[in-house]
């Protein structure tokens, strides 16, 4: 009876080393995949903010082309001006992340795209100014930067996806929770997004 007490003792022994064994190595897993798919969304983060600049980055050349047309509305280009200035100023940490931040982000950014929308509008009743080279090569670049921008949402939106899904996954769900790992926020879709701009004229 004696050697059966020992021999069941240590069976359990064994039967809880298995299980602590095969707990650790399932959470080293889930959490290495977290930080790999957190690492992919922080990337994909990082292009979106880099093609936002580049957008941003036209606006001064613009500035200078339209102002030397001193009869275009000036305060029209103002609104402009200022509207990068707001989309500029909002930084934001994407390993802390919320629905609001990106919401913020993305309402500043869409005032920049209503404002240069209007500006254009307004160029279009100056035949000099729409035929100034400068302005086309800025029409050109600003069509491939906005849709390079829908691109780098959708992989963002993709990837955020795809971590999101990974972290809410039971058992998944129980090792974020206590690893700390918070679901990501997704890019909304703004009225007529799905249409490209049209801003060459001939």
């Amino acid at each position: 009876m004696k050697n059966k007490g020992c021999l069941s003792a240590g069976t359990i022994g064994i039967a809880l080393l298995i299980i602590v064994a095969v707990l650790f190595f399932w959470g080293k897993s889930g959490y290495n995949k977290f930080v790999t798919k957190e690492q992919n969304v922080n990337t994909k983060w990082s292009n979106v903010e880099t093609v936002y600049q580049k957008r941003a980055n036209l606006i001064p050349n613009l500035e200078r082309t339209v102002k030397s047309y001193s009869k275009f509305e000036q305060e029209t280009l103002t609104k402009v001006v200022e509207a990068r200035s707001k989309a500029t100023s909002i930084n934001i940490d994407p390993t802390n992340m919320t629905e609001a931040d990106l919401a913020k982000f993305q309402a500043a950014q869409g005032e920049l795209s209503g404002a240069l929308g209007r500006l254009m509008m307004v160029v279009e009743k100056y035949p000099d100014l729409k035929a100034d080279q400068q302005y086309i090569n800025f029409q050109r670049e600003y069509t491939a930067i906005e849709n390079s921008i829908r691109t780098e949402t959708v992989y963002y939106n993709g990837a955020a996806q795809d971590y999101n899904t990974s972290i809410k996954t039971f058992p998944n769900n129980i090792l974020a929770n206590f690893t700390n790992f918070k679901e990501k926020p997704y890019f909304k879709a703004a009225a007529g997004a799905e249409k490209a701009p049209d801003v060459f004229t001939e």
